[in-house]
């Protein structure tokens, strides 16, 4: 009984429920139209604050934000997210009135006229007569202040002799930021192998201790039989030192490799993958959490493995990505490509169609 009385509803109800649906099709499509023809009118539409916040906060919660949006490229939003994070820690670290004095420009002509007169003192040199002088600044200070040398040539080639001869045996690992949609900083950490440009490790975390840094390096190496590194290029972070160091040292057999102040370019296989994961993934995404970006550097890892053709691999990658012929070769057409997404649509990978 029931059940008929809800056949009948349903009948009663349809046509005008189809009816609706349908005026609100060609309503949309009327809107759209309208759209289009006033965007090739306009050559760069002007967005109020209101709409950029309104589009930056409906990317987080609405996956199909980008069907909707005509007014600007997707891009854009992202780039207006860019700004708020900038905005929003320039205002919280604005001055205040407190912290430390300014220092007398005098002072930085002093430090740099002996430095120019005493080339092969350094900062601790330079402090010292500062201190005979009267004048109170810390090393540190004194360091800031010195002009940059030129680097010494010899220590270059020495450096990139030593890299290229034990590069089976050399691994690197450092930090880099994150920002979040909510204007937080996450702090990644990501090792490399030398050899075959190979990520043993990454992970993600908002308060990056000496213990954490340690429990990675444990998952990196752990003790399976595999062989590990002889060496681990890291800077001088104070993340890394001392703790890291004696734990990579004494617990893992690995001789930690400090940089020289200042000298990323020594440690340049793991700053160039940052810069790879920079401007392949995070410059395209707004990271929600911890969790969002695990997941995303996960999915770049293999990628990264799989697909990605590096330079100094002579264009292979790190797992040694097969080739695959076309199925013709005396005929090549672009309909035989067959593309497969990766990192979320953000990359490509191209493989040919091959009949069944």
């Amino acid at each position: 009984m029931w059940r008929l009385i809800g056949v009948f509803a349903l009948s009663r109800i349809w046509p005008a429920f189809r009816r609706q649906l349908h005026d609100e099709l060609i309503h949309r499509l009327a809107l759209e139209r309208q759209l289009a023809d006033l965007l090739k009118q306009v050559h760069k539409p002007q967005v109020s604050a209101r709409s950029k916040r309104f589009w930056v906060t409906l990317r987080q919660f609405w996956s199909a934000w980008r069907t909707v949006l005509h007014v600007v490229q997707p891009e854009t939003v992202i780039s207006w997210h860019r700004q708020g994070f900038r905005w929003y820690w320039r205002f919280i670290s604005r001055p205040n009135g407190s912290g430390r004095p300014a220092l007398d420009r005098e002072i930085r002509h002093i430090v740099r006229r002996i430095q120019r007169e005493n080339p092969i003192w350094g900062a601790p040199r330079i402090h010292g007569e500062l201190i005979h002088l009267g004048i109170s600044v810390s090393q540190s200070t004194v360091r800031r202040m010195m002009k940059r040398r030129d680097p010494n040539p010899n220590l270059i080639r020495q450096w990139m002799t030593f890299l290229s001869n034990h590069s089976h045996e050399i691994a690197s690992m450092d930090f880099f930021t994150i920002p979040t949609a909510g204007f937080k900083l996450l702090t990644g950490l990501v090792i490399v192998h030398h050899k075959r440009r190979e990520i043993l490790h990454v992970n993600v975390t908002q308060h990056p201790t000496a213990d954490w840094t340690k429990q990675q390096l444990r998952e990196a190496f752990p003790d399976d039989g595999r062989p590990t590194p002889r060496f681990m290029i890291l800077d001088r972070d104070r993340k890394f030192e001392p703790p890291v160091s004696r734990f990579l040292n004494r617990c893992l057999g690995i001789t930690p490799k400090l940089t020289s102040y200042r000298s990323p370019w020594q440690n340049g296989i793991c700053e160039r993958l940052i810069g790879s994961i920079r401007r392949d993934l995070l410059d395209h995404v707004i990271v929600f959490n911890e969790d969002h970006a695990r997941r995303l550097l996960n999915e770049y890892v293999a990628y990264y493995h799989q697909d990605r053709t590096h330079l100094g691999l002579n264009k292979e990658t790190p797992n040694r990505r097969s080739r695959d012929g076309p199925p013709d070769p005396t005929s090549i057409s672009a309909h035989q490509l067959r593309a497969e997404r990766r990192v979320g649509g953000l990359h490509l990978r191209y493989n040919w169609k091959h009949a069944a």
